[in-house]
């Protein structure tokens, strides 16, 4: 068998192969006599079929088969032999096929870049540094007391902050728009849920009262036909609720897995929890600035495979996540809403790899089991999920994976200037936010360019 490699760019590969024309009729004529012992034809016993009427009836069909199996098995050989590191499938063409000729085909394939990583030096990464303080635990047990409160009806007027019962239709001039109704909607006033203004308007609204409000649509609202337009709502208010927020007591705390009720455990725990979350704030913002300068660092080109591999990921993961359910098809989703993000995170995977590989890291197995105890104090039975995560080797193989990630942008981390900033604990967590807005826009900006 000859083969040749030609390199067509960066990532992609032309490979020739050539196989002598004996070797591949012989194999032919081997699969045609073990047809032969197996057929039955009118007139014939079986396995007493003439090779004739064998080569004539099944010539092509088998010889398509062996050709087929040739391809695939000789492409195998050659990537192994050649030190090709393919990703994704190859696209095989077979360019001479005729008995007596030697078989030529051409598999055109996507390789692996080739990196070589650029430092990351001289780029300036801020790291919040977080204290969560007494002021931000009252905060967020008024948050939590929030989050449990009862509603009940009031006489007076609506107050920012109330929940009202409304019908509501609204109107383009004195036309309904699709999708502008309701009846019996709850609306909490000041939620920022509907246009801007609308609630406002109902601040002082009564049960029984009817309002006209007018609003104007944002010219960037998701329905093009109402951007930018004038609209009137007519709305009949039919109760006003004012929200009860219930005492931090033991009926209270137990809701939080606090089994005996005890305040000060439970301010404890709560606080635990809100440190814990500040310090993922504090480790994404690091991690997202990190490895956006990797990324222009090293713009290296991307396996269309891999991307490819990527979107799809992307697209279960949003139908999983608007609730779509299992059996929606996600090729109907378009490859272009997710293409750029793809890309990207394929680009910094394939430079994670190098890193890891060139400082050689590793993650031992008391390493992943600390991480498994760490990940698992977040619920209300750790030992259950830590005897889960280990009894699974797929769990602990991504456990592993996210391991030598942070240990990677750790050595990143080494080559950057990094300047420690003083922030409250929302604001980190807005800083980490905020981060993951402009990743996203710059991948946008990306696709339009």
């Amino acid at each position: 068998m000859q083969v040749s490699v030609e390199t067509t760019s960066q990532i992609e590969r032309r490979v020739t192969f050539q196989v002598p024309a004996a070797e591949v009729d012989e194999a032919v004529e081997a699969r045609l006599k073990d047809t032969a012992k197996n057929i039955r034809l009118n007139g014939f016993r079986k396995g007493r079929v003439p090779m004739s009427v064998v080569r004539q009836r099944y010539g092509r069909g088998v010889r398509d088969e062996v050709v087929g199996e040739l391809m695939r098995e000789r492409y195998v050989r050659a990537i192994t032999e050649q030190n090709l590191n393919p990703a994704g499938f190859p696209s095989i063409e077979p360019k001479v096929d005729e008995a007596g000729k030697d078989l030529e085909f051409v598999a055109s394939l996507e390789v692996y870049p080739e990196v070589e990583l650029a430092s990351i030096e001289g780029t300036e990464v801020e790291r919040p540094v977080v204290e969560v303080s007494d002021a931000d635990l009252e905060e967020m047990v008024e948050t939590l007391r929030k989050q449990n409160a009862t509603w009940e009806e009031v006489e007076r007027a609506a107050e920012e902050g109330d929940q009202v019962k409304i019908d509501f239709q609204g109107f383009l001039g004195d036309e309904p728009f699709e999708g502008g109704s309701a009846e019996g909607h709850d609306l909490v006033l000041g939620s920022g849920n509907f246009i801007p203004g609308f609630e406002d308007q109902l601040v002082g609204a009564k049960a029984g009262e009817e309002k006209e409000i007018k609003v104007t649509f944002p010219e960037d609202y998701q329905a093009e036909h109402l951007a930018g337009q004038d609209a009137t709502f007519k709305v009949k208010v039919h109760a006003v609720k004012g929200q009860t927020l219930p005492e931090v007591d033991e009926a209270f705390i137990k809701r939080f897995g606090v089994e005996d009720g005890d305040v000060e455990k439970f301010r404890a725990e709560v606080k635990k929890n809100m440190s814990r979350e500040a310090k993922q704030a504090v480790d994404n913002r690091v991690k997202q600035q990190v490895l956006e300068a990797l990324k222009k660092a090293n713009d290296i080109p991307v396996p269309q495979a891999l991307v490819q591999q990527e979107t799809d990921a992307l697209k279960r993961q949003a139908a999983q996540q608007f609730g779509l359910g299992e059996d929606f098809d996600v090729s109907q989703l378009p490859n272009e809403l997710f293409s750029e993000q793809a890309k990207s995170r394929v680009q910094v995977g394939l430079l994670l790899a190098e890193v890891i590989k060139s400082n050689e890291l590793d993650a031992s197995d008391d390493e992943i089991r600390a991480k498994v105890e760490e990940l698992a104090e977040q619920y209300q039975e750790p030992q259950q999920v830590i005897d889960y995560y280990m009894g699974n080797d797929q769990l602990k193989t991504q456990v592993k994976s996210a391991i030598l990630e942070e240990k990677a942008v750790d050595k990143l981390l080494e080559q950057a200037s990094v300047k420690d900033v003083e922030m409250s604990y929302q604001q980190a967590l807005a800083a980490a936010q905020q981060g993951d807005q402009e990743s996203e826009e710059g991948e946008g900006e990306e696709a339009k360019g």
